[in-house]
């Protein structure tokens, strides 16, 4: 059975992760992307649908840090009989993937064990393995369909049974480096990894991280988040993909399991937002470059979420051969929701573009073109419904907090006309705007309990409603606002977090509960400094960052009773908001 979600950790190449458990074995790999088929897939299921361990025979207390601000993983083994250091890490290099995994003898022996087993196809394919001389030395080689995997190392493990196992001491001194490399399987065998990468990939890595305003606070657990925001980031294309996994259950046993190994616009553009506050300027050329590659065509063929290069077809499929993690099905790959209408996305999108030109960046007649064909397709499109931000898989309905976010898509667009002297037609958008403003305050609030609804149908709140403040639709404490958040902690604190609404209205369509989502939980910090009420806030927050993992990583929910991770891991939407209201804390 697979680890409790919390006791994962990432590393990752900015092409794709890996999921590193505190036993030494890495159980979630995709190859050479994000949303490839994974080769490792014991997450969703055993060991034998693919894994890498590395680890103690006898039982071991484990510590984990990561080196300095870097996605080096540092895990360290401690037996009766000794003291062992495992290094990992997935250094970039062209047209290649390495997974380093480095053994250091630290005190004493410790009797290690190796256990690797490659499955393509998310573990339904066992690859053809042979064990061959290379440039002088013996290298295995595991061939499945377009993939190739060669295992070097200074003592290799031996087939038996589809693993290759072995067990060896590792004595104070010691040091034993094992290098799994991908490559095309129609390439010739690859060379011996350049261990100097990893090491300049370090200092890469934390002097980016340097950047980071020394005065934020939580510093620690922002730079975290930043780092994995980036990580999830595709060093080439630039797009920015929700989380590296799939399925991983909202409910254990339930099915609401979905897969996130794809650039949603609003998590993408929710992403750029946090990396900006915090003063990371060079990426929004490059998530700019591929939004305008991802949605160049047709206004009304604006999909809610692409592949990784900006690809469009991702369909919904299950896989039966794997049992999902701990029993938890279907397992999913594709995203049915890639056809759904979302009317928040765009604007995500434009507050993102908004802020990158009030940082410098220049549109040119491409960018600005778009967000104008973009906008003016908004405004015909804005009598009809949509599934809203969670995706609903029930009736369409008219959510309100969809609708804010066509007003404020219509907002920041003015913007570039007023502030920017940029070309649009400002005054069919400025009475779209005020049109979208009317409705909201008239038809989306119940006068009867002071709040915003969840959508015009219905007197249900939605945890979503909290982010009116912070886009600048109303201030944090207009009464309405007050009153809204009033509501939402009435009818969504679960054990202190925020659900992101009540599952049992049927709103969604879908079967089963789920867990406090961490975002919405953030979203309340922010929300509680909007209002004044800072005290709130900031204990709400060190309660929040307490729940991350040893190592500072947040799933996408926290189930506080059973005291552990839900859903897909790690979670960018819960990184982004843990930036966000961080630095709207450190707002006077």
């Amino acid at each position: 059975m697979p680890l409790p979600i919390e006791r994962y950790a990432v590393i990752g190449d900015r092409h794709t992760a890996a999921l590193v458990g505190d036993d030494g074995s890495i159980d979630w790999l995709c190859l050479p992307r994000f949303d490839s088929p994974a080769c490792f897939a014991a997450l969703l299921g055993s060991p034998e649908h693919g894994r890498w361990l590395i680890g103690p025979v006898d039982e071991a207390t484990v510590t984990r840090r990561y080196v300095g601000d870097s996605p080096l993983l540092e895990t360290t083994f401690t037996t009766g009989s000794g003291r062992v250091r495992l290094l990992d890490a997935m250094p970039t290099d062209d047209e290649r993937a390495d997974l380093v995994r480095r053994v250091v003898g630290v005190e004493g022996t410790v009797r290690m064990r190796h256990d690797w087993v490659v499955r393509g196809g998310y573990g339904r394919v066992r690859p053809w393995v042979t064990r061959e001389e290379h440039q002088r030395s013996e290298v295995i080689i595991a061939v499945s369909g377009p993939d190739k995997l060669t295992l070097r190392g200074p003592r290799l493990p031996v087939g038996d049974g589809g693993h290759h196992r072995d067990e060896f001491d590792v004595t104070a001194g010691d040091e034993l480096t094992f290098v799994t490399t991908w490559t095309p399987s129609w390439q010739d065998t690859p060379g011996p990894h350049r261990p100097e990468r990893a090491e300049q990939q370090v200092r890469e890595w934390q002097e980016w991280a340097d950047r980071c305003p020394a005065d934020v606070p939580h510093r620690d657990a922002v730079v975290r988040s930043l780092v994995t925001l980036r990580l999830m980031s595709h060093a080439d294309t630039g797009g920015i993909v929700a989380a590296p996994t799939t399925s991983l259950p909202e409910e254990i046993g339930g099915t609401r399991n979905w897969d996130y190994r794809y650039c949603w616009l609003r998590d993408a553009a929710l992403t750029l937002e946090s990396l900006l506050t915090a003063g990371y300027t060079d990426e929004a050329g490059s998530w700019r470059r591929w939004l305008l590659r991802a949605v160049a065509g047709d206004p009304e063929d604006l999909q809610i979420m692409y592949a990784v290069d900006g690809g469009r077809e991702l369909p919904e499929r299950e896989l039966d051969h794997l049992p999902g993690y701990e029993g938890s099905t279907p397992v999913r790959i594709g995203n049915g929701a890639v056809g759904q209408r979302q009317l928040d996305v765009l604007g995500e999108v434009m507050i993102a573009l908004d802020q990158a030109r009030d940082e410098g960046l220049a549109e040119s007649s491409f960018s600005w073109g778009l967000q104008v064909a973009l906008l003016d397709q908004l405004v015909a499109d804005l009598d009809t419904p949509d599934n809203g931000l969670w995706e609903i898989r029930g009736p369409l309905r008219y959510f309100t907090h969809s609708r804010v976010m066509a007003w404020v898509a219509l907002d920041r667009g003015l913007r570039g006309i007023e502030r920017h002297g940029l070309d649009g037609p400002a005054d069919r958008w400025r009475a779209a705007r005020d049109a979208l403003r009317e409705e909201v305050e008239t038809r989306a609030f119940d006068p009867d309990r002071g709040t915003f609804v969840q959508h015009r149908d219905t007197r249900e709140v939605d945890a979503a409603l909290l982010v009116l403040p912070g886009v600048g639709f109303l201030p944090g404490d207009d009464p309405r606002m007050l009153g809204t958040l009033r509501a939402v902690e009435e009818d969504l604190l679960h054990d202190g977090l925020l659900l992101r609404y009540r599952t049992s209205s049927g709103v969604d369509g879908v079967s089963g509960s789920e867990s406090p989502f961490l975002a919405c939980s953030f979203w309340l910090v922010s929300a509680y400094a909007a209002a004044g009420r800072r005290d709130d806030a900031e204990e709400l927050m060190e309660r929040l960052v307490a729940l991350a993992n040893d190592v500072g990583l947040l799933a996408e929910e926290y189930d506080p009773r059973a005291e552990r991770m839900l859903g897909n891991f790690p979670q960018a939407f819960s990184h982004l908001a843990l930036v966000r209201a961080a630095f709207d804390l450190r707002r006077p």
